[in-house]
């Protein structure tokens, strides 16, 4: 039997070891301070067993990995509908890259980069004032990972704003085409603050359990999600989580994830296990360098990946 708890903590004391760290995401005021000598792990198994190590227990930025949990909101307000306005295909572009909303007419490539993330926001925001909207995403997090402190940090959406030009840029694009229905002040506002939003690896993983549980939470037996659209925002995780960089993950892990440049990773083995990692230095990708390294050896170590049969 798999000594999970033992792999963990090897895995957290490897990665104290690791000198090359990456590069923090200094152009977010609220990051930019960030140590990147840190690194958290946590692991919630199908049972509900719970394996955390190192600095699994600090909170930081969830970023990008907001998105996962907008879109759930999302499908769940409009349903199939809303791939008529965002695509399920891999970006192979930057995160915040502008050059293919021209070309294929302000319809984002997929969910999980800025202007696909920005329009599930407009989805979110619609019928609602953003206030409203900021507060449905972060009951629904609290909701999901069972623990009412998860909060929005305001500073770092305070920061976001103030130096958010890019995707200022690709809303007002997207609203050229017709593809943002409210006012772009307000959908990025929604975005921003929900990318603010402050959590543990111990939380995330908490909050990933549907998805690793075919949509239901283990804890009350509810379902949040269908089965069959549990395993579709899973296939998301694992073609797109990554941006320009999903593709060497599911070479080397193997699992559906979303990252965010907090330096956070959400990864789900379905069936099995709900991971969370977090190392605040960043690859090339925009990807937590540490994180990626500890989620490889997790999947050696462990044999979970979808590409395995005892994954």
């Amino acid at each position: 039997m798999t000594d999970i708890d033992h792999i963990v903590r090897k895995i957290a004391a490897d990665m104290a070891q690791e000198q090359d760290r990456g590069r923090v995401a200094d152009y977010i005021p609220g990051l930019a301070c960030v140590d990147p000598n840190q690194f958290g792990i946590a692991v919630i198994t199908a049972d509900g067993t719970i394996h955390v190590a190192g600095d699994g227990d600090t909170l930081f930025s969830i970023q990008s990995i907001s998105k996962v949990f907008a879109l759930t909101i999302a499908l769940g307000k409009v349903g199939d509908a809303l791939w008529h306005r965002v695509g399920r295909e891999p970006s192979g572009s930057a995160f915040n890259s502008i050059v293919q909303l021209e070309q294929e007419h302000g319809i984002p490539r997929n969910p999980f980069i800025n202007a696909g993330a920005i329009v599930v926001s407009d989805v979110v925001l619609s019928g609602h004032r953003p206030r409203e909207a900021i507060g449905e995403i972060l009951r629904f997090l609290r909701q999901l990972a069972h623990d009412d402190t998860i909060f929005i940090d305001d500073d770092v959406a305070r920061g976001e704003q103030d130096t958010g030009f890019r995707n200022a840029a690709l809303v007002n694009y997207m609203r050229a085409f017709g593809n943002i229905h409210n006012p772009v002040e307000e959908v990025l506002g929604v975005y921003f603050h929900q990318c603010a939003i402050a959590m543990n690896c111990r939380q995330l993983a908490a909050a990933g359990r549907f998805l690793m549980m075919h949509g239901r939470d283990p804890v009350t037996g509810h379902s949040i999600v269908p089965p069959t659209r549990a395993k579709r925002i899973n296939a998301l995780m694992m073609m797109c989580g990554h941006y320009d960089g999903s593709g060497e993950f599911a070479f080397r892990v193997g699992m559906p994830g979303k990252s965010g440049v907090g330096g956070g990773i959400l990864t789900v083995v379905p069936g099995v296990a709900s991971i969370a990692v977090w190392s605040p230095g960043l690859n090339e990708r925009g990807n937590s360098k540490i994180g990626s390294l500890a989620l490889e050896r997790l999947a050696a170590a462990t044999g979970w990946s979808v590409f395995n049969s005892r994954g």
